[in-house]
C-alpha cells in the first residue's frame, strides 16, 4: 500500500465531514498523541470552529468507522480524540513545525484532494461500459442475421422458382426431342 492509499484509509466521515483522528496523525508525524494535543491546545485559536477541528463524543467514537478498535487501543479512551478536517490538518503544519510534519502534511493534503476528485468525478464503470457494448453488439448481430435469414428465404424461394422453371423447360424439350409416330397410313416398303 503506497503512502497516499495509507493516508486515505485513515480518513473517516464523521458529522458529515471527512476527518483524520489525532492518534492517526500523531503516528504519521512520528510523535505522541499527547504531544500533538498539547500543541493544538497551546494554539487553540487556530482551530476555532468545527470546520477545523472538533472533539469526538463517546457515541460518535462507538458509531464511527473505527468502531472496530482493539482492546488495547481505543476501548477505553481517557480523552476523546480530536477530529481534524482538511483545514485543520493544514493548520497543523503551522503548529507542528518539523520537516516530517511538513512532508506528511503534503501527503495528507494530496489524499484529501484525491478523495474530493474521486467524489466529483467517479471512476468510469469499465465493466458496465463493456457489458453495454457487448449488448449493443449482440443486438446488431441479431439484426444482421435476421436480415440475412430474410435474404436467404427470398433467395431460396427464387431458386425454387428457377429450378421449377428449368424442370418444366427440360420436360418440354424432352417432349420436343421425342420421335413422333407418324399419323396416318403407312406405306409398306419395297423389298
Amino acid at each position: 500500500m503506497n503512502q497516499l492509499e495509507l493516508i486515505q484509509s485513515k480518513i473517516y466521515e464523521i458529522r458529515g465531514q471527512r476527518v483524520m483522528l489525532d492518534f492517526d496523525l500523531a503516528e504519521m508525524y512520528g510523535t505522541e498523541t499527547g504531544q500533538l494535543k498539547r500543541a493544538v491546545r497551546r494554539n487553540i485559536e487556530r482551530f476555532e470552529g468545527e470546520d477545523f477541528m472538533f472533539e469526538l463524543t463517546k457515541e460518535e467514537l462507538s458509531r464511527c468507522q473505527i468502531g472496530i478498535l482493539n482492546k488495547g487501543r481505543g476501548s477505553n479512551f481517557k480523552y476523546m480524540p480530536f477530529a481534524f478536517t482538511e483545514l485543520g490538518v493544514a493548520m497543523l503544519s503551522s503548529v507542528l513545525n518539523s520537516k516530517i510534519a511538513i512532508e506528511i502534511n503534503r501527503g495528507i493534503m494530496r489524499a484529501f484532494v484525491a478523495i474530493r476528485q474521486r467524489l466529483a468525478n467517479p471512476p468510469v464503470d469499465r465493466l458496465g461500459n463493456i457489458e453495454k457494448e457487448v449488448k449493443e453488439l449482440k443486438e446488431y448481430i441479431e439484426e444482421v442475421f435476421a436480415d440475412y435469414n430474410d435474404i436467404n428465404d427470398d433467395t431460396r424461394m427464387q431458386l425454387e422458382l428457377i429450378n421449377q422453371t428449368l424442370a418444366e423447360l427440360q420436360a418440354q424439350k424432352r417432349m420436343e426431342n421425342k420421335p413422333r409416330n407418324p399419323i396416318g397410313f403407312i406405306k409398306p416398303e419395297n423389298k
